[in-house]
């Protein structure tokens, strides 16, 4: 190989490595705003789709027991929480924090 070909090469994996690292660094700045307009609600989570919070002897994600467990939050946007529904809650819609299930 002779160096004008190295050079070109040397730009070209460049280039790529620089337009890889954009579209990576690009992709987390939408993951971050969606976070700020997610919250957390407890008691609307199918069972093993909850994204954390799962009760004694669960680990975390998808650990759900059960459908609308009251220890399982799942993440929703904000402001919808309290206006999804929740077979467990005691008000009948889900919950910012753990509760006790009704019976």
């Amino acid at each position: 190989m002779n160096s004008k070909n190295t050079l070109g090469l040397s730009l070209s994996t460049a280039a790529l490595a620089l337009a890889l690292g954009s579209a990576l660094s690009l992709s987390v700045i939408p993951a971050a705003q969606a976070a700020d307009d997610m919250e957390k609600c407890f008691g609307v989570a199918m069972k093993g789709k909850n994204d954390c919070a799962a009760g004694a002897g669960t680990s975390c994600a998808g650990t759900s027991k059960m459908d609308h467990q009251a220890d399982a939050w799942k993440l929703v946007p904000k402001g919808t929480c309290e206006k999804t529904a929740s077979t467990t809650s005691p008000t009948g819609f889900g919950q910012m924090a753990a509760f006790k299930a009704k019976s």
